[in-house]
């Protein structure tokens, strides 16, 4: 492999493709998380039918403003993983790679939950007719499906907090490894809310950091920049 160091551009020692994929995976799950972020400040203030707050259920619009890119999310957070993957330094692989493992499972969670949502029981609600898919139900703190969405971006965190690891230079490097460790440690903020609901206010810097994270990944894939070691 071409031995490469920080500054230099991708195209040296990998495909194009690997920086164009890069980009884009990143470029679009900052807009996804921009987009949920807006929609959950919205649904919280009851501008989209539900009565405001943390612990209200949704309704079927709020449903689709949410979870519609919260399920594109899942699907470009693992393939930005890949792309990470791909530039970062042999002895970083490990990190890069367990970071996937986690997003894979990540993706997989809340990508069965938020087509549940949208395709069965958002529907549903519209038609006011329950019956039948009352344990299918996306009820905050008290639902099965809710602890499943919990478990997923728990699972991003660690994959944020293991991803971080691959960054070790200055600059945009930097930045990212920061914000990537930040959305990481919101951990137990994520995990705690179950059992104590206001602690879903320590979480509530991921609209930040998450977004952070993605947008200065995006900067380094289009300036071609390789992942110092």
């Amino acid at each position: 492999m071409t031995t490469m160091t920080f500054g230099q551009p991708f195209a040296a020692g990998y495909p194009a493709a690997t920086r164009r994929v890069g980009f884009w995976s990143a470029a679009c799950a900052t807009v996804f998380a921009v987009a949920y972020a807006v929609g959950q400040i919205a649904e919280w203030l009851g501008w989209l039918g539900s009565r405001g707050g943390p612990e209200s259920s949704s309704t079927p619009l709020g449903l689709v403003v949410l979870l519609t890119p919260s399920l594109l999310l899942g699907s470009a957070f693992v393939v930005l993983l890949v792309s990470v993957d791909q530039v970062a330094r042999p002895e970083r692989k490990i990190w890069s790679q367990a970071a996937l493992a986690f997003g894979i499972a990540y993706a997989v969670l809340i990508s069965m939950n938020y087509f549940v949502q949208l395709t069965l029981v958002a529907p549903r609600l519209a038609r006011g007719d329950t019956r039948g898919i009352e344990p299918f139900l996306f009820v905050p703190f008290a639902s099965f499906l809710y602890a499943v969405d919990i478990l997923g971006y728990s699972f991003m965190s660690v994959a944020a907090l293991l991803a971080a690891r691959v960054f070790t230079g200055r600059g945009l490097e930097r930045r990212a490894r920061w914000f990537l460790t930040a959305t990481g440690l919101l951990l137990p903020f994520l995990v705690g809310q179950m059992y104590w609901h206001p602690l879903i206010w320590g979480a509530a810097p991921w609209a930040v950091t998450f977004p952070g994270a993605t947008w200065s990944l995006a900067l380094l894939f289009r300036r071609g920049e390789r992942v110092e070691g």
